[in-house]
């Protein structure tokens, strides 16, 4: 019964949408009901491309899928629709290749990472590196000839490339750039140092060369355990009597302090009755 319950079809008219190599979210208008997964096809600010329902947009979560761009729901997706989109999926490695070709033989410094061709051929999208900008008129018109479509170059960096072609990460599960994430903020080392993580780059680097995303994931509530207890090189007044922090262990709300007899004992926040001289704060 409860899978029964499951695959009823959402009564909702609007549903979050994701589309293309890049996994963009859309807000979209439907005339008729989906199933979580489905696919379909969509139209989007790109032109006709296959989607995949997430969820529908209720009164719960109108608020987050404000600023999704706008799009429409076409259709259920066909075998022909599967057929065209595998067909296009294979030509695009072979694009790739020619793309690459023609781009070396204007000289130009690019390395392409990805092609993209969309459901309806109104867009292919070139996906490249590149360590400066690049003026690249005569290539996108020499392109433009070749496939006979709107040519859009599109260039990305390090965290963009992996989301593309990467895999799995050191954890053993897909990369969460490539399945889930949608935006990708900025992580910082100071990150790393709150959560003593190791603060050796190898070991904290994911397969894009930089810092791993999951640092993010439970910085928050690092940063507010951070701030029940004063930063090491606090001298504080306790039970025992003025003491020195020299370090603190965030999740089990303790503190390693020096007292005035040179013991080094472990209290907790409760024991702190007052902070003398506050450390600094890591950075």
């Amino acid at each position: 019964m409860e899978t029964e319950t499951l695959r009823d079809p959402l009564t909702a008219s609007r549903y979050v949408v994701r589309c293309g190599v890049q996994r963009l979210l859309y807000a979209m208008n439907s005339r008729s009901a989906h199933l979580r997964g489905d696919k379909v096809v969509a139209r989007t600010n790109r032109g006709l491309e296959l989607g995949e329902i997430l969820c529908p947009i209720t009164e719960t979560n109108t608020s987050s899928t404000d600023n999704l761009p706008n799009g429409t729901i076409q259709r259920p997706v066909s075998p022909q629709d599967l057929s065209t989109d595998t067909t296009q999926k294979e030509q695009a490695d072979r694009d790739a290749v020619d793309c690459q070709s023609i781009i070396d033989g204007f000289g130009l410094d690019m390395s392409v990472v990805e092609v993209e061709r969309i459901l309806g051929g109104e867009q292919f999208t070139i996906y490249y590196t590149a360590t400066d900008r690049i003026d690249f008129r005569e290539l996108v018109k020499r392109l433009a000839a070749k496939y006979h479509t709107r040519i859009e170059m599109r260039q990305i960096g390090a965290r963009d490339e992996a989301k593309l072609l990467g895999d799995y990460g050191d954890c053993g599960k897909p990369l969460c750039c490539s399945t889930y994430l949608n935006d990708m903020p900025p992580v910082s080392m100071r990150m790393a140092k709150l959560q003593k993580a190791t603060l050796d780059p190898n070991k904290i680097s994911g397969r894009c060369g930089r810092l791993k995303c999951c640092l993010r994931y439970e910085q928050d509530h690092y940063e507010e355990l951070a701030k029940q207890l004063p930063p090491p090189g606090s001298e504080i007044l306790t039970r025992e009597g003025r003491a020195r922090v020299i370090s603190v262990e965030l999740l089990a709300q303790q503190m390693l302090v020096s007292t005035e007899d040179n013991r080094r004992i472990l209290i907790t926040p409760s024991d702190c009755l007052s902070v003398i001289k506050r450390g600094l704060e890591l950075s």
